[in-house]
């Protein structure tokens, strides 16, 4: 073990972790120090009141201005009400989907692969209506295979990163 009894090289090294004494922190307090006294002298206070007047009815006629805009804005967004229209439409479209089964999703989009509606598969024959719902069962059954998969997939991945990051 190397001891160091230069009291000298000790007292530097001492100096040099002193936080007022670091030269990095020097410069960020001049800096500092420098900017506040360049904004402290930007910043001018008007001492007569007339200014304080002339600033507060700029400020009173810019409210004003900005709140005509809104007013005449809003009387025209408010004409045009299809756009709530489409909002309430979509946002019932999508409650409706959202409230079906995963076996209700899929008959319908397996009929507009088709190109079939509701009505002309209940008008259909008995034999093409079962097969429409074997169609349905087969994929609803894919799609269970598919999600187990996965579940039991994504546990072996876990652990082969878990694994990895250990190494």
């Amino acid at each position: 073990m190397l001891v160091n009894n230069n009291t000298q090289a000790l007292s530097t090294v001492q100096q040099l972790k002193r936080p007022d004494m670091d030269p990095a922190n020097a410069a960020a307090s001049t800096l500092y120090s420098g900017a506040l006294q360049t904004a402290q002298q930007s910043v001018t206070v008007p001492v007569v009141p007339k200014d304080l007047d002339k600033a507060a009815s700029r400020i009173d006629e810019a409210f004003a201005k900005t709140r005509v805009q809104l007013q005449t804005s809003k009387a025209t967004t408010t004409d045009v009400p299809a756009a709530d229209s489409t909002t309430s439409s979509a946002r019932a479209d999508f409650t409706d989907y959202m409230s079906k089964t995963p076996a209700e999703r899929i008959r319908e989009q397996l009929l507009k692969e088709q190109g079939l509606t509701e009505a002309e598969v209940q008008a259909m024959p008995q034999e093409k209506q079962d097969a429409i719902a074997k169609q349905v069962a087969d994929r609803v059954k894919q799609q269970q295979e598919q999600q187990v998969a996965a579940k039991t997939t994504e546990p072996q991945a876990q652990a082969v990163k878990e694994t990895l990051a250990a190494i």
